[in-house]
């Protein structure tokens, strides 16, 4: 649902105009890899507000670390400052008609990602969050896809049993093995093109073609 914008130009944009340190793309990009890396690993610590604000500072610290040497010294509640600002997402452009489309025939909507407790925030923050009946992160749920408890949690938000739900993820392991062994339905939303799905499940290049599998 939603796209990480190319964090690498804000942080060489941020890292100019907050410390006057002007580092290149390829720099950047290396320390970025590096924290996105720490993020992905660590995202399950960040379960409330005070827990994401230490997780975010420990990922500016990676970064920092990952930085030329010039960096290293550099403020670190600055540097967490300017990791943030360098991360924003958007939805992707089919998210909201289809989103729209689906509440408009009465289905419960739920996001499910293995992300931190900041997810709702980013819901709002792209316009999706009144499209949506529930969200949980798996921060906050204590589990992550693929196991079937971060899905049975969500099911139970809105009071639907699995045999009733349909989930649409763009990760194998994650979104399609993870919902079927739940006892859901799957869908493999492949963006790129080229993803190999398991038999009997369907594949969509976007979330437009959703509605018709929820006839």
């Amino acid at each position: 649902m939603l796209a990480l914008e190319p964090p690498a130009p804000r942080l060489r944009a941020g890292l100019a105009e907050r410390f006057g340190l002007r580092v290149g793309e390829a720099e950047a990009g290396r320390a970025v890899a590096a924290e996105i890396a720490y993020y992905r690993a660590h995202l399950h610590e960040g379960s409330d507000t005070r827990a994401l604000a230490a997780l975010r500072r420990r990922c500016a610290e990676v970064l920092r670390g990952a930085l030329p040497t010039a960096a290293h010294e550099l403020d670190l509640d600055a540097m967490t400052e300017v990791l943030l600002d360098a991360i924003r997402f958007n939805a992707y452009p089919d998210v909201e008609p289809a989103l729209r489309a689906l509440r408009a025939r009465g289905l419960a909507l739920v996001a499910i990602s293995n992300w931190d407790v900041s997810l709702h925030e980013q819901l709002v923050a792209t316009g999706l969050s009144p499209l949506l009946d529930a969200a949980i992160s798996s921060a906050e749920a204590g589990v992550a896809k693929p196991d079937p408890a971060i899905f049975a949690r969500a099911l139970g938000l809105v009071g639907v049993p699995p045999e009733a739900a349909l989930h649409a993820g763009d990760d194998v392991g994650a979104d399609v093995e993870g919902a079927r062994a739940a006892g859901l339905r799957a869908v493999l939303v492949d963006r790129v093109g080229g993803a190999a799905a398991p038999s009997g499940v369907p594949v969509l290049a976007s979330l437009a073609g959703l509605e018709a599998l929820c006839a």
